[in-house]
């Protein structure tokens, strides 16, 4: 008795992803959708396999050319800034910042933010066209450390911050019905939490191993204090070091990192960025006037 074959050639999805034509998950819906054929047959089961070597795979009619060059790159995104790859209210995205992005032989590369930053939101964002790293990068599982820099209005006593520390509870935003409108209630995992600056809007540095929708803005909600800036200069091992609308790509030792961390490894963080050791800098005192000698003052 022959034992059955195994399907030759890898998952569609796969395919698509490793092709920059979106991440694993936007694949499987394209999939879904009717939108992929297999020599010509339209293709609906998320089960199926192809080889690019014998098999011709078209997306919306478009014929795949093979596997596109992976790349990887560290963005800055200002305030004011959708992290989607279009807007139905035709704010500015960012991929506008990134429209001018060529590959190395002059063709567009196709690629996908890692993550999310709220419109008001700013700071260091991944795009890739990788899209196994950034389904595994997304996952919460994966528990990657995001770092950012939060400007509160007025000053939270030392049990809020303890509170934030430890977990607090926030609203989640979504509605359930079992409980009569009332939406879901959640608490957050512990974070990290140091002050970096006084006054009376302070700066603080927070560490978070998940990325739940408005999470930061929530949680000083939580312990009665505003928000009035984040800004994210960490993720992983990475630190920001691009001016805000900028970007560069990864070295192969950062993406490296960023592998490591998706499967769950410590990596170890860059030195800080220059704009933290700004606000950690104390503010230099007044210099006093030097004390003129009576004699002198008699002249």
């Amino acid at each position: 008795m022959t034992e059955p074959t195994e399907p030759k050639g890898e998952r569609l999805q796969k395919i698509l992803a490793a092709a920059g034509i979106a991440s694993r998950r936007k694949a499987e819906e394209l999939i879904l959708e009717g939108r992929v054929q297999v020599n010509g047959q339209t293709v609906t089961e998320l089960g199926t396999r192809a080889d690019l070597d014998r098999d011709h795979v078209r997306v919306d009619g478009k014929l795949l050319h093979g596997r596109q060059q992976q790349r990887y790159y560290m963005l800055n995104k200002p305030r004011g800034y959708v992290t989607t790859l279009s807007d139905p209210e035709k704010r500015p995205t960012v991929m506008d910042l990134m429209s001018k992005r060529r590959g190395p032989h002059g063709d567009s590369v196709r690629l996908y933010p890692v993550g999310r930053l709220d419109y008001l939101s700013e700071g260091l964002l991944l795009m890739t066209n990788d899209g196994d790293l950034a389904n595994q990068l997304s996952k919460a599982a994966a528990g990657v450390e995001k770092t950012y820099l939060v400007k509160v209005a007025g000053v939270p006593s030392a049990e809020s911050i303890d509170q934030l520390r430890r977990g607090i509870v926030i609203d989640r935003g979504r509605l359930n019905e079992v409980r009569s409108g009332r939406r879901d209630r959640v608490v957050t995992s512990p974070a990290k939490i140091e002050q970096v600056r006084g006054g009376d809007n302070p700066w603080f540095e927070l560490a978070l191993t998940e990325g739940r929708n408005r999470q930061i803005r929530k949680m000083f909600e939580e312990v009665g204090h505003h928000v009035e800036k984040i800004r994210r200069i960490g993720y992983g091992a990475l630190r920001l070091d691009v001016p805000p609308g900028e970007y560069r790509e990864l070295t192969p030792g950062e993406v490296t990192a960023l592998a490591r961390a998706a499967r769950g490894l410590k990596v170890t963080p860059k030195q800080r960025t220059p704009e933290f050791a700004q606000l950690k800098k104390p503010v230099p005192p007044k210099k006093a006037k030097p004390r003129v000698p009576s004699d002198r003052r008699r002249g």
